[in-house]
């Protein structure tokens, strides 16, 4: 399976391609928000979601049949912007489910920041 394909089709909201990645019974969990999807559900979710995106997966790991990615997601205008880890199990080269953990970028809170501990990593 070519996990930075579903992740270019994913990106561009290209419902058709997307849904080739997946199993017809897989499911996809947001623990963020404590949603539970059909692969329909996820890919309308996707797809729907306001504004056009891009992103650059950032890290991807493989151990048997799990794929582990980060991806930087944000909006083509750059006022949002978020880093996702998605946990993606798959059969026979299809997404059989994945649990994904959404995160907003943003700098340190302020407590951090006063008292000077950490620097930026980039």
């Amino acid at each position: 399976m070519n996990i930075r394909n579903y992740w270019k089709y994913s990106l561009e909201q290209n419902a058709e391609e997307m849904k080739k990645y997946f199993h017809d019974n897989a499911y996809i969990n947001w623990h963020n928000t404590n949603e539970h999807f059909t692969v329909t559900e996820f890919i309308q979710a996707n797809c729907e979601y306001p504004g056009k995106w891009n992103g650059e997966v950032e890290r991807i790991e493989l151990i048997d049949n799990l794929i582990i990615t980060v991806v930087h997601v944000y909006s083509l205008e750059k006022r949002l912007s978020f880093h996702v880890t998605s946990f993606i199990k798959t059969e026979n080269d299809l997404i059989i489910s994945i649990d994904e953990y959404w995160g907003d970028d943003g700098i340190a809170p302020q407590w951090r920041l006063d008292k000077k501990i950490g620097v930026s990593i980039k």
